[in-house]
């Protein structure tokens, strides 16, 4: 810069913080757009989502079911369906009490509803427990009503039990979770009543949509921190 007038050099100054903050900007912007793309996607479907799902899963009888709230159902859904002995994750909601949701009242607030995955798995070859770890292992588990940049009740964390046996096993995991983040577990723990299957586009949403930019900014990640937490639980076609 010798030889540059005083002028000169604050106007190259001022151009390179101008740079500066473009480049921040830019590094910056895509997660600012994928941590709202999550209600902003859903709500370019909302006509759709007035309608009732048609997608029915295939014959699973024989296999054990399981329900898990855990944030947006995109990740939760693609999470479990990376799982050895998991046949099938489905989205949808549960823990509210009205007798009608779907994703334009449980986005309300006021359904009580939390966005949930029906697992279907295979007890010989992943049992109950493991699919706890599992949950816990793929979440913050202190942040309230929300995971990650999705926020509201809707989103909130919930573990449904089916019989005692359950019961007693999520209660276990918590006291073993509230250990290691000093009680500050926010994951609620329901009995389980009903499973509301959610609407047609959401179903595989991580995997008909990989270049969406929620997706990649949010949903990928996660599943990417889980599998190389839990390597020996990951299905080898993932």
């Amino acid at each position: 810069m010798r030889g540059l007038s005083v002028d000169s050099l604050i106007k190259i100054n001022a151009l390179l913080h101008v740079m500066t903050f473009l480049k921040i900007s830019l590094l910056v912007l895509p997660f600012m757009l994928g941590a709202k793309n999550c209600e902003r996607a859903m709500q370019s479907n909302s006509d759709k989502s007035k309608a009732a799902a048609t997608t029915q899963p295939e014959d699973l009888k024989g296999y054990s079911t399981a329900y898990f709230a855990s944030g947006c159902f995109w990740c939760v859904e693609a999470v479990y369906e990376s799982v050895k002995g998991v046949k099938e994750s489905i989205s949808g909601y549960a823990g509210g009490h009205t007798d009608v949701v779907n994703y334009e009242l449980s986005n309300t607030g006021t359904t009580g509803h939390a966005e949930a995955v029906e697992i279907y798995y295979d007890s010989s070859m992943v049992d109950f427990p493991t699919l706890v770890d599992v949950y816990f292992g793929s979440q913050d588990v202190t942040q309230v009503n929300g995971q990650g940049p999705d926020r509201g009740s809707q989103y909130r964390s919930i573990l449904f039990y089916a019989n005692d046996q359950e019961k007693a096993i999520i209660a276990e995991k918590i006291a073993e979770q509230n250990e290691i983040y000093n009680g500050k577990v926010a994951a609620e723990v329901q009995a389980f009543t009903k499973f509301y299957l959610g609407e047609d586009y959401h179903q595989d949403y991580e995997k008909r949509n990989p270049n969406q930019p929620y997706i990649r900014g949010v949903s990928v990640p996660r599943l990417k921190r889980f599998q190389a937490k839990f390597p020996e639980l990951i299905e080898d076609a993932h």
